[in-house]
């Protein structure tokens, strides 16, 4: 059996990632952006239980989303996927670069970007 090590400090790096990961899907990062794809949005708006306004559906949703589980192969917590209104729904956070606001002295501009979807959408 091989054994495999962590590099020092990488534990460290995930679980700083999965902080700012928990606080963008909490609404806490001001930065960050959500993404619904129209299929997810009209798909869920056809369940018999949806509410009328979308905007109530999409805040159904962001809320399902801000206290779902994730598995271990999620480390990041980057990766969830929920029932929701008897459909499955995928939410995925990545990292996006501003190629635009950014100068050789600075970090680059990035930004949380949440996108929730079917898996059909993928």
């Amino acid at each position: 059996m091989p054994i495999t090590a962590t590099p020092a400090g990488a534990d460290a790096r995930l679980e700083q990632i999965a902080r700012l990961n928990d606080r963008t899907r909490l609404g806490l990062d001001r930065t960050a952006r959500v993404v619904i794809t129209r299929n997810c949005l009209e798909r869920l708006a056809e369940a018999e239980s949806a509410p009328e306004e979308p905007i109530v559906l999409q805040a159904r949703l962001m809320a399902a989303f801000r206290y779902c589980a994730f598995s271990e192969d999620s480390p990041e917590r980057d990766f969830a996927s929920i029932e929701f209104l008897g459909r499955k729904v995928w939410m995925k956070i990545d990292l996006y670069e501003d190629p635009d606001v950014k100068s050789a002295n600075d970090p680059p501009a990035i930004t949380r970007v949440i996108t929730i979807m079917l898996p059909s959408d993928y």
